[in-house]
């Protein structure tokens, strides 16, 4: 099972790092079933709690390592009264691997992920082999992975990895009928800076068979 953290202090959306890479119980975590949706590395929350906030009915989850931007992502989801959302600060390989039952996820995103530009750092990497078979087993069928990267390396390594694999077939186009939020805006902080730098943009959306 995975519950909220109960340290004196600790913030009240946040769940305790070390049982949810146990097992998550998703009717635990959030006091009722729904859709659970999932983003790996949401920064400052921006797409996050813009889409809490449009579907108050479906769960969000949001891993985040910098805990000085997990921190901001909590705030704001306090001041706006999310009761939807959900954040831990976790190695999204450990929560993923590890704690997410099989086919209980209905999408995950993954917007600008570290690129580990260094040939020795790419094992770091999120979107990998080794993820993908871990993604395709927690994403209920029908469910999708959105992603987004700017780093041209990345996506030409992460782009077979999910275009070979029998468990994903990709859509036409980005985002696809339940995609939360307008696709044709920036979704993130980060891809509004990189729109204004004018770097490439490669996003996907995969759907579970």
């Amino acid at each position: 099972m995975c519950a909220r953290v109960v340290k004196s202090g600790a913030p009240k959306l946040r769940l305790d790092p070390e049982r949810i890479v146990e097992r998550c119980d998703w009717r635990e975590i959030f006091g009722r079933e729904g859709r659970v949706e999932i983003e790996i590395g949401i920064g400052k929350g921006r797409f996050l709690l813009s889409a809490a906030e449009a579907r108050p009915e479906v769960l969000h989850l949001g891993v985040e390592w910098a805990n000085k931007y997990l921190r901001m992502a909590e705030e704001r989801a306090d001041r706006r009264a999310l009761e939807n959302v959900r954040f831990a600060r976790v190695d999204a390989n450990d929560v993923v691997a590890r704690g997410i039952p099989t086919a209980s996820v209905d999408a995950y995103y993954v917007f600008y992920p570290d690129p580990w530009p260094k040939k020795r750092h790419r094992k770091r990497r999120f979107l990998r082999t080794e993820n993908a078979e871990h993604l395709a087993r927690t994403l209920r069928p029908g469910g999708c992975l959105h992603v987004a990267t700017d780093h041209d390396d990345y996506w030409e390594a992460l782009e077979p990895v999910f275009e070979d694999h029998e468990a994903f077939e990709r859509l036409d186009t980005f985002g696809g009928p339940e995609f939360p939020l307008p696709v044709d805006g920036p979704l993130t902080n980060y891809e509004t800076k990189y729109a204004v730098e004018g770097r490439s943009r490669h996003r996907a959306t995969w759907r579970r068979r």
